[in-house]
């Protein structure tokens, strides 16, 4: 076996790269999420928080990485070319726009700093950037947001310190909303007039406003809505301009037309619903949105010149190498993208409509309620994600149980979400959840079942869960 191909080449490449987070300690097989960049024997409804690569998406790596010359993953001409072959891709799946841009980035932390830089070059002001949801976005994206770096560390290797600003990025003021009260989902008319108040402050203060829309928190919230959107650009025009968090995936092709058609960035991750391994970007563009002046000279301590279109001239003093591990984790994703939509689309949602009878029985014998809008409707960021409130159960968890029964969870080899805080306690704690999704390959696995077979495994998996949850519950006798 080639040193290309080997057992140790592939999980070492796709764990590199990046921050911290993606790294797995020595003597690990996982990092800090409990994501293996080999394939493993687990049962995965983890997708809202981190995947392992498939068995199919490593093996497809393998023959990409066999066919190549020695020493082309480290080229960057070779990247670049790569990557290019992506942006192709994924327009053809997602049946976008072909003038649709695309900038590729090791996370979907670091994706922020192109809304960031977009927003401050089309505006010629400084930008306040209005964040939706910090509780139900990843953690790091508070300091990106606010064009800070979110670690000491990243994917090129350079000396950062957590904190600093981002060199031409750092007169960006953060401001936030939440998407919950009291454990409520706010209304969209709610967070509909908040943007409008922000956005008249913004302009008083000769600012230009960047709002986030979420599509698919993690507790699958979509806020904003389209007609929201259009009627706020509607009213500040030039002086507003939206960033859209579907770093979930959980969304469709035309919906991602939808955000485009309206001026929006669209962030996606590869490693959530897509399946990928983490960590893996890709910020989405409309082709009016290229920016005519240089990028913030600190995007050069952030982004290689490949991940960003070609011909974007601002790009140009961004370095020039390779990093292979982001290539390849995209390039899994991409696989699992393209197996998905080979999944007739009726096979699919038998999958989906039986995810949601098997987590609602699980629900049932906990006696465990689904948060809304836990499989509320069709939607993929609907009918894909549950997540279950456990404080009705005996003791009342709260989120610091959660997380160790999610912790004994993993042990047992049953990977869920993390815990997210989204119920408040009359304590004004946090209540114990558990969030269970579905991802790509998981579809695609379980539309290969009969018919027959295919309840029957997930009825079988969830037992495995509620039997674990339950010893958890279970006095330890001393």
């Amino acid at each position: 076996m080639s040193t290309m191909t080997s057992t140790a080449f592939l999980p070492a490449l796709l764990a590199s790269g990046g921050d911290s987070r993606i790294s797995v300690p020595r003597g690990a097989n996982v990092n800090r999420y409990g994501a293996s960049p080999f394939p493993r024997a687990t049962l995965g409804y983890a997708s809202s928080t981190a995947n392992d690569i498939s068995l199919d998406a490593f093996r497809h790596l393998e023959r990409v990485a066999a066919a190549l010359p020695a020493g082309a993953l480290q080229d960057a001409d070779h990247y670049a070319a790569a990557l290019e072959g992506l942006r192709a891709r994924l327009r053809a799946q997602w049946a976008l726009d072909p003038a649709t841009d695309m900038v590729f980035a090791p996370s979907g932390t670091d994706l922020e700093y192109v809304a960031l830089a977009l927003a401050a070059a089309h505006s010629a002001r400084p930008v306040t950037n209005l964040l939706l949801g910090a509780d139900e976005v990843g953690s790091g994206c508070i300091l990106s947001a606010a064009g800070r770096h979110f670690a000491n560390e990243n994917a090129l290797g350079l000396p950062i310190v957590k904190g600093d600003p981002v060199e031409g990025l750092g007169d960006t003021r953060l401001a936030g909303i939440p998407v919950r009260e009291a454990g409520e989902a706010l209304t969209c008319s709610a967070v509909r007039d908040a943007i409008d108040a922000a956005a008249r402050e913004a302009k008083a203060q000769g600012r230009h406003l960047l709002a986030h829309v979420v599509h698919g928190s993690k507790t699958g919230l979509v806020l904003p809505d389209l007609g929201a959107i259009d009627e706020l650009l509607d009213r500040h025009g030039p002086d507003l301009s939206f960033v859209v968090d579907a770093c979930q995936a959980r969304l469709e092709g035309s919906e991602l037309q939808a955000y485009l058609d309206r001026g929006c960035v669209v962030l996606v991750t590869g490693s959530k619903f897509m399946g990928g391994p983490p960590f893996s970007g890709f910020a989405l563009v409309p082709p009016a949105l290229a920016p005519r002046a240089p990028l913030p000279e600190g995007l050069a301590r952030v982004f290689r010149r490949g991940e960003w279109p070609v011909g974007w001239r601002a790009c140009t003093a961004l370095p020039v190498d390779a990093n292979p591990g982001l290539l390849l984790r995209l390039e899994a994703s991409l696989f699992e993208l393209e197996a998905f939509n080979a999944v007739a689309a009726d096979a699919r949602a038998r999958v989906i409509g039986a995810f949601g009878a098997a987590v609602r029985a699980l629900g049932e014998r906990l006696g465990a309620r689904l948060v809304p809008p836990s499989l509320g409707g069709a939607g993929l960021h609907l009918a894909t994600l549950a997540t279950l409130d456990l404080s009705a159960l005996a003791g009342s968890p709260d989120i610091v149980v959660a997380q160790r029964w999610h912790r004994v969870l993993a042990a047992r080899g049953l990977r869920l979400g993390q815990p997210v805080k989204c119920v408040a306690r009359a304590d004004g704690g946090w209540a114990g959840t558990l969030r269970i999704s579905l991802s790509m390959p998981l579809i695609r696995e379980f539309a290969a079942l009969a018919a027959d077979a295919l309840p029957a495994r997930l009825a079988s998996d969830m037992r495995r869960v509620a039997e674990v949850i339950e010893a958890a519950q279970r006095p330890v006798v001393a």
